[in-house]
């Protein structure tokens, strides 16, 4: 959903009419997005927008809800000529109870997916893909938002800096005589617990040896923080063929299936075909209506 600059007036208007003395209403805890046209959420909407009013947009694109904060994603268009594919995108945790606002990512070419799961018992986190720049040679990242209960807030998980996990660069070859190969997925885990995974391959060349980095990326079950583990020995062996097979990923959060690397790791493990044929002691001796005794 869309609300533009041109209904911001008016809904800053109609809410200091209102003068609406109590906090905005409270969820439940179900994340659910707002309908901007249904009037039972327009106290949100109301809400929402008195608490960004002094901010820099130009659009409230989607409102997500849970439990007492909100989870705002706005747009801002540098001019009523400029590309709508040029906007750069803020996401925001704003306060329900009351007007607090704190931004939570920044960038451009957002890309919203369903909910997953990443904690053993709590609610499914929104997804997200989005890019670092416009017109440039754009690295993409992938975070997912959850409520900290302690905080009363939405947050990003694996956030470094100010980005969330890197897992693809548009200039892979930006070093001479390197070859580099990119490999993610997003997929389900022990538990029902989701996580991600990533594999960079460096190709050097004859006389040196090649480099693999793999890193994944879920939540500690015992303490419910993001974890971040580089996959070594075996362990990254085993995860190079499940990168490269793809079966579980969840449709859209992957990527690199279909490259070079992964076709010549998939020659040296093939997947194991079903056996159809009975075993060697199956003699079909026994019949309906004899007991042996």
């Amino acid at each position: 959903m869309r609300f533009d600059l041109f209904s911001r007036l008016a809904v800053i208007a109609t809410a200091l009419a209102l003068a609406i003395p109590a906090p905005a209403q409270q969820t439940s805890g179900t994340f659910r997005w707002v309908d901007f046209h249904a009037p039972q959420d327009q106290n949100i909407v109301v809400w929402v927008t008195r608490s960004l009013a002094v901010e820099k947009w130009t659009a409230i694109r989607e409102i997500g809800l849970e439990y007492d904060a909100a989870l705002v994603e706005t747009a801002d268009r540098k001019g009523s000529q400029a590309s709508p594919s040029s906007d750069s995108f803020t996401i925001w945790n704003v306060s329900l109870t009351n007007h607090l606002i704190t931004p939570l990512i920044k960038g451009v070419n957002l890309r919203w997916f369903d909910v997953q799961n990443f904690a053993t018992g709590a609610p499914a986190e929104p997804t997200i893909l989005y890019d670092n720049c416009h017109d440039c040679a754009a690295s993409t990242y992938f975070t997912s938002f959850h409520y900290d209960y302690v905080g009363h807030t939405w947050a990003a998980r694996w956030i470094r800096g100010s980005q969330g996990i890197p897992v693809w660069n548009m200039n892979p070859d930006s070093a001479a005589g390197v070859t580099w190969t990119q490999v993610y997925a997003l997929m389900p885990g022990a538990q029902d617990r989701d996580y991600l995974c990533t594999w960079n391959h460096f190709d050097y060349g004859k006389g040196r040896q090649s480099n693999d980095m793999i890193f994944r990326y879920d939540v500690d079950p015992m303490t419910g923080l993001d974890r971040t583990v580089e996959l070594t020995g075996a362990e990254a062996e085993a995860m190079k063929v499940t990168l490269c097979r793809g079966q579980d990923a969840i449709q859209g959060l992957e990527r690199g299936q279909n490259s070079d690397l992964c076709q010549q790791i998939l020659k040296l493990h093939p997947a194991r075909r079903p056996v159809t044929t009975p075993p060697a002691n199956n003699r079909g001796q026994s019949s309906a209506g004899h007991r042996r005794y």
